[in-house]
């Protein structure tokens, strides 16, 4: 049987559940964020709403007039919601016209509203449909295995896309919060540095790994119980330039501290074959593999597990 295919999610995730109290609602303020943050079917149903108001508002105008629109029903609402429509798209079908000189100037008022409207909605559109996004598909877990005696935290991240992304950099912080000896609850980032933190080039995978030693906030068997008093989360951020889009993508991820599993490393998704193409494997890349025993603490850092970190050495090229 076929396995599914994993499917990208583009999730808008809030990571800080808020509730905003003392503030205004004026979205009149800041419209053109709102309808760049706004999902299709709420831009396309504002306009849509908008459209049809508009129409409705000049339509009541017309009627204040009686038989003011050739070859339309006197106080028709219908033909003169057509006519309406016509004259604030600027069909101009023909048929139906104004008759009066109040008829007359509703129309030229719509027009030019009509023409400023289209011009604001396709504006808006493009600049929806212009927007850089990336598209990097992170993991659901993140895994901590002994890489050479020394545990690290890894996190795995693909391009979607499989275009040419160059310069990528990788940032992972670890939000805590403390109380200070003044009583005040105070909640900041802290840098968990990665082995290889950037990659020249990243197209197909790339495997963070965070050193865990005795530096390392997530040292010890009891650094959970300690973390989870701080509800401490990790945050993820991602930012590249985009070859194809000529531009800075960026990208960032979430995780909880549920979301760790000790002693556990990624099931493998990239094979080279025979005839040396890369083969990536996207039915396997949320799996996991949990591995036997119990992470050792008691071993020393092996301090030569990665040569390359020293300064008289280059890092090496991503093994995507």
């Amino acid at each position: 049987m076929a396995q599914p295919k994993t499917q990208y999610r583009d999730k808008k995730v809030n990571y800080f559940q808020m509730q905003i109290k003392g503030r205004s609602l004026i979205p009149h303020l800041d419209v053109y964020h709102w309808l760049m943050q706004c999902t299709w079917f709420q831009f396309l149903g504002l306009c849509a709403a908008i459209f049809i108001l508009l129409n409705v508002f000049f339509t009541c105008l017309y009627l204040l007039e009686p038989n003011n629109i050739f070859n339309a029903r006197n106080q028709s609402f219908e033909d003169t919601f057509y006519f309406s429509v016509q004259t604030f798209a600027t069909i101009g079908y023909g048929y139906l016209t104004p008759a009066t000189r109040w008829a007359n100037l509703i129309a030229i008022t719509e027009a030019f509203v009509g023409i400023f409207s289209t011009a604001v909605i396709t504006g808006a559109a493009f600049s929806r449909l212009s927007r850089v996004n990336a598209k990097v598909l992170f993991t659901e877990k993140i895994v901590v295995n002994a890489r050479n005696g020394v545990p690290h935290l890894q996190i795995r991240l693909a391009n979607w896309r499989h275009n040419n992304v160059v310069e990528a950099q990788l940032r992972v912080a670890m939000l805590i919060t403390e109380q200070t000896l003044e009583g005040e609850t105070v909640r900041y980032p802290l840098d968990l540095p990665l082995v290889r933190s950037r990659t020249d080039h990243f197209r197909l995978t790339w495997t963070a790994m965070h050193r865990i030693d005795q530096s390392s906030p997530l040292w010890g068997a009891d650094s959970m119980k300690h973390l989870g008093r701080l509800n401490a989360e990790f945050l993820v951020t991602f930012i590249a330039q985009d070859q194809t889009l000529g531009q800075l993508i960026h990208a960032h991820h979430n995780y909880q501290l549920q979301d760790i599993a000790w002693n556990a490393r990624f099931a493998d998704v990239l094979k080279i074959r025979a005839d040396g193409v890369r083969e990536l494997n996207y039915h396997d890349f949320h799996n996991i593999i949990e591995l036997p025993g119990e992470i050792d603490w008691t071993t020393p850092g092996y301090e030569q597990s990665y040569p390359w970190t020293k300064k008289e050495n280059n890092p090496p090229l991503a093994e995507q």
